[in-house]
C-alpha cells in the first residue's frame, strides 16, 4: 500500500467544511502511479482512530492511513475494479462498518430535470429534491437533494452522523442544487441541512420538500415512503374525474382539528397494529388533554359530518406549522401534513376514510406568505432566498411573516408542485387559497412609501397574478373535477373565469360581500331591516361576475366577534329562530355554501383554537334541534337540484318580489338544470307573522311545503301552511297564479309545485 499525491489544500478544504464537490477528493479515483493504473480511495472520518477500505467480494481488507490529517485517510488498491467497497471505521473501542457515500456517483436528478426546475414548470420536483429512498449499484439508502443556489457549502445532519455537519458534505450541482446519497438509510431517519454562508454563517434547516417533521417543538425533518399505503378510493377518484362540482351540491364543513375534540392523556392513540403511541400533551389545553390523531378524527368526525349531511370537510391548514396558535397559517412544511395528529400515512388514512362515506376533502393552502422561523424557508441559503430582499416586497410586518418572491422560477415551481403533490399524494378534492387578496396587491396593509409598484406604476402583483394563473390550471389539467376555491376579498376582476378567459382560473371564490351584508342584516334589531333590504338583494346584482362561495367562516367568530348565536338580536328564542332564517337563506341562495364548526349546534363562546367546541349544549333540547335543523337543511338542499345545478347561470335564479321591504319579506325562485322543475322561497325577516301573504307562481296546482324553518322539531313556533297550499286563479308578481301563503316568524319557507298530485286533481 501507498499513499496518493494529493495537495494540502483539497484536503484542507475537506476538513475545512469548504468544498463545493466533496466528490473530487473523496471516494475512489482512478489514478497512475509507477507506471499503474491503482485505484485511490479517500475518506474524511472525523472521531476515527482508525480505518480500512473492505472489499466483500474479495474478503480482503485494505488498511487507510492518515498523513495530511488525522481523521484524513487514504489508500491505493490495484484492482481493476473497485465498486461497492465498504469501510471499516473505529472510533474509539468501537469498530463499524459501512459502505462509502462517496462511492457512490450517479445523480438523481438529470439535466432535464433541472431544466424544468429553473424555468419553473417541474410539476413532480417533489420526487427528485428532498429525501427519498432509493437504491444505486445494488445498494439501498436515501437520496437527498435540496435547492440553495447561495450557500458556501451545504452538509447533511442527523442521528446517523451525531449531527456532525463534517461527515457528510454534499455536492453542488450547476443549478445549485445539492445532492448526496447515504447508503443503509432507511424510513424513519431524522435530518437536517446544515448551511453556510460565505461568511461563515450556518443555518440548520428543516427540508423544504420534507414528507414528514417532528412533532413541535422539535424541527428535524424525518425521511418518509408516501408509496405504501394502499388507498381504496379509486371509484371515488374516478367519478371525480368525471363531474363538474360546480353543478353539485357542495356544502363545506370546515373545521380545525386541532380544537374540534379533544382526547384524555388516560386514553393513549392507537396505532393501526393495535399498539398504542406515546401521548403528546398540549400544554395550552386543559390538564390531561391531547389532540386527538388522524385516525381517531377518522372515527369521530368522519361520522359526524356524515349524519349531518355535509358534502365536505375543509381543514384549516394540516402542513407543518410550529405555532398552534397560528392556526395553521403560518406554515414551515409545506409538503409534510403536520405530526402533532399522527403520519403522513395516518392522514392518508382520513382521506381514503371520508371518500368511503362520501366526503370530499378540501384543505386551505397557504402559499402568499411564511413565518420567519430559523428552521423555515426564510433566508434560507444564507440569503433571501425564496423571499424578496425588500422588505417593502417581502415582508407583511402585520402578521410578522415574509412574502414569496413570484418573480423567481423556482420559488414559483415549489409552490405549484406543491399545490399538485396534495392531491397527487393525498387524494384530495380541492384547495382553498387563503389570503389571495393579499399576493395580489403590491400595497396590501402597507402604508404609504411601504411598497413599491409594478413596472407599471400600479399596485399589482402581476407576478402573483400568473403564479396563480399557473397553479389553477395544472390543477384542472391534472386532476379535473375538483375545486380551486379563492378567499378574495376585493374587486379584482374574473377570479373564478378561466385563465384562457384572462381569469385568475379559480372555480369558485369566496363571497366576502355577501357575508358582510348579512351579518350586518342579521345583527341589527328587525324592525330597522325594512330599512336595509338591499342587504338582503344586493348579492344578486353581482352574483353572476364570479363563481361564488358562500361562507361563514371562523374569521367571523373570534377577535371579539362574537359566535354566530351572539350577533343576533333579541331573546334566546329570536336569536336561535334568526340563526335558522339566516342559514335557510344562505342554503336556499346560489351559491356554494361553507359553515365553520359550532354553529351547527350554536355554540355561545367565540371559537377558542385551545379548547374543545362545547358539546356539553347538546344535552339541552335547543341546541339539539338546532343541530337536527342543519341535517335536514342539507339534506333538502342536497336532494333538490334546484338549489344547486345552476348556482352560476341566469336561469337559475329568479325573484319574485325583492321589493316588499316594509315587510322585510323576500320571494324567488330556484330552477334545475335542463329540467323544469322549480322550487319556490319565501323569507320572512322579522318576527311578526303574516296570514295569508300572497305571492305569484307560473303554474297552477299544489305545492308542497318542503322545508319550514320554524317546524316544531327545530324549535319553531310550527306556523305554517299544513303541508301546502293550492294556487289561486289570481294573477299576481307578473305571473298567472298565486299561492295564499302563512309565512312563520322569522321563518324561510321552500315549495315545490307536487306534479303528481296536481295532475291527479286536474284529472278529476
Amino acid at each position: 500500500m501507498s499513499m496518493t499525491t494529493i495537495a494540502p489544500e483539497q484536503v484542507n478544504s475537506i476538513v475545512w467544511n469548504q468544498h463545493q464537490d466533496p466528490f473530487e477528493v473523496l471516494g475512489s479515483h482512478l489514478i497512475e502511479q509507477d507506471g499503474k493504473n491503482v485505484w485511490a480511495v479517500r475518506a474524511y472520518l472525523p472521531n476515527a482512530s482508525a480505518a480500512w477500505v473492505v472489499i466483500p467480494e474479495e474478503r480482503k481488507e485494505y488498511p487507510m492511513q492518515a498523513v495530511h490529517h488525522p481523521h484524513f485517510f487514504e489508500c491505493t488498491i490495484e484492482t481493476a475494479e473497485l465498486a461497492n467497497y465498504q469501510l471499516k471505521i473505529k472510533e474509539g473501542d468501537h469498530e463499524r462498518v459501512t459502505y462509502d457515500p462517496y462511492a457512490f456517483r450517479s445523480p438523481n436528478l438529470t439535466d432535464f430535470d433541472l431544466h424544468l426546475f429553473g424555468e419553473g414548470n417541474h410539476h413532480r420536483i417533489y420526487e427528485k429534491l428532498g429525501a427519498h429512498l432509493t437504491e444505486v449499484d445494488g445498494v439501498k439508502g436515501v437520496y437527498f437533494a435540496v435547492w440553495a443556489p447561495n450557500a458556501r457549502n451545504v452538509s447533511l445532519l442527523g442521528d446517523f452522523n451525531n449531527w456532525d455537519g463534517r461527515k457528510h458534505q454534499m455536492r453542488k450541482g450547476p443549478t445549485g442544487v445539492w445532492e448526496l446519497f447515504i447508503p443503509e438509510l432507511g424510513v424513519g431517519e431524522h435530518y437536517k441541512y446544515e448551511i453556510k454562508n460565505f461568511e461563515g454563517h450556518i443555518y440548520e434547516k428543516s427540508d423544504p420538500y420534507g414528507f414528514q417533521q417532528e412533532a413541535r417543538p422539535k424541527t428535524a425533518s424525518i425521511v418518509t415512503d408516501l408509496n405504501t399505503y394502499k388507498w381504496s378510493d379509486q371509484d371515488w377518484l374516478e367519478q371525480r374525474r368525471h363531474t363538474d362540482p360546480l353543478t353539485q351540491p357542495v356544502s363545506v364543513y370546515e373545521v380545525h382539528i386541532g380544537s374540534w375534540l379533544h382526547a384524555s392523556s388516560a386514553e393513549p392513540a392507537k396505532l393501526p397494529n393495535g399498539e398504542t403511541e406515546p401521548v403528546v400533551i398540549v400544554s395550552e389545553l386543559k390538564p390531561g388533554a391531547r389532540f386527538l390523531t388522524y385516525r381517531e378524527l377518522a372515527d369521530k368526525l368522519i361520522p359526524y359530518v356524515k349524519e349531518l349531511g355535509y358534502t365536505h370537510v375543509e381543514l384549516l391548514p394540516i402542513a407543518e406549522h410550529p405555532f398552534d396558535g397560528s392556526w395553521g397559517y403560518q406554515v414551515t412544511g409545506y409538503y409534510a401534513p403536520t405530526s402533532r395528529f399522527g403520519s403522513p400515512e395516518d392522514f392518508m388514512y382520513f382521506v381514503d376514510e371520508c371518500h368511503k362515506n362520501g366526503i370530499g376533502v378540501l384543505v386551505d393552502w397557504v402559499p402568499g406568505h411564511f413565518p420567519k422561523d430559523g428552521h423555515g424557508l426564510a433566508f434560507f441559503d444564507g440569503s433571501h432566498l425564496y423571499e424578496h430582499a425588500d422588505p417593502r416586497k417581502g415582508e407583511h410586518k402585520e402578521w410578522g411573516t415574509l412574502v414569496f418572491n413570484y418573480a423567481r422560477h423556482e420559488v414559483r415551481n415549489f409552490l405549484a408542485a406543491n399545490a399538485l403533490f396534495w392531491f397527487d399524494k393525498y387524494h384530495i378534492d380541492g384547495i382553498r387559497v387563503d389570503a389571495v387578496a393579499s399576493m395580489l396587491y403590491l400595497d396590501y396593509c402597507r402604508k404609504p412609501g411601504e411598497w413599491l409598484p409594478n413596472q407599471y406604476g400600479g399596485r399589482e402583483n402581476l407576478e402573483a397574478a400568473d403564479f396563480l394563473r399557473q397553479v389553477n390550471s395544472l390543477i384542472f389539467s391534472y386532476f379535473p373535477g375538483a375545486l380551486s376555491i379563492a378567499e378574495e376579498s376585493t374587486s379584482w376582476p374574473m377570479v373564478s373565469w378561466p385563465t384562457y378567459t384572462g381569469g385568475l382560473g379559480f372555480n369558485l371564490k369566496w363571497n366576502m360581500g355577501w357575508m358582510h351584508d348579512m351579518l350586518d342584516y342579521f345583527s341589527m334589531d328587525p324592525w330597522f331591516r325594512q330599512f336595509h333590504q338591499n342587504n338582503i338583494t344586493f348579492s344578486m346584482w353581482y352574483n353572476h361576475s364570479e363563481n361564488f362561495m358562500l361562507a361563514l367562516s371562523h374569521d367571523e367568530i373570534v377577535h371579539g366577534k362574537s359566535n354566530m348565536i351572539g350577533k343576533m338580536p333579541g331573546d334566546t328564542w329570536q336569536k336561535l329562530a334568526n340563526i335558522r332564517c339566516l342559514f335557510s337563506y344562505m342554503f336556499a341562495h346560489p351559491g356554494k355554501k361553507t359553515m365553520f364548526m359550532s354553529m351547527e349546534f350554536g355554540q355561545w363562546s367565540e371559537w377558542n383554537v385551545w379548547g374543545d367546541l362545547e358539546w356539553h349544549l347538546l344535552q339541552y333540547e335547543p341546541h339539539q334541534q338546532l343541530k337536527q335543523f342543519f341535517h335536514e337543511l342539507n339534506h333538502l338542499y342536497r336532494s333538490e337540484p334546484a338549489l344547486y345545478t345552476q348556482d352560476f347561470a341566469e336561469p337559475g335564479f329568479e325573484w319574485i318580489d325583492c321589493s316588499d321591504n316594509r315587510h322585510s319579506v323576500v320571494s324567488f325562485m330556484r330552477r334545475e338544470k335542463d329540467s323544469e322543475n322549480f322550487v319556490v322561497v319565501v323569507c320572512n325577516f322579522t318576527p311578526q307573522p303574516h296570514s295569508h301573504y300572497r305571492i305569484g307562481v307560473p303554474e297552477k296546482g299544489f305545492y308542497t311545503e318542503l322545508f319550514n324553518s320554524d317546524a316544531r322539531q327545530y324549535g319553531g313556533s310550527n306556523m305554517g301552511n299544513l303541508g301546502g297550499k293550492w294556487t289561486d286563479d289570481w294573477s299576481l308578481h307578473n305571473r298567472p297564479y298565486s299561492l295564499d301563503l302563512c309565512l312563520p316568524p322569522l321563518g324561510v319557507l321552500i315549495l315545490k309545485l307536487n306534479t303528481e298530485k296536481t295532475a291527479q286533481a286536474l284529472e278529476s
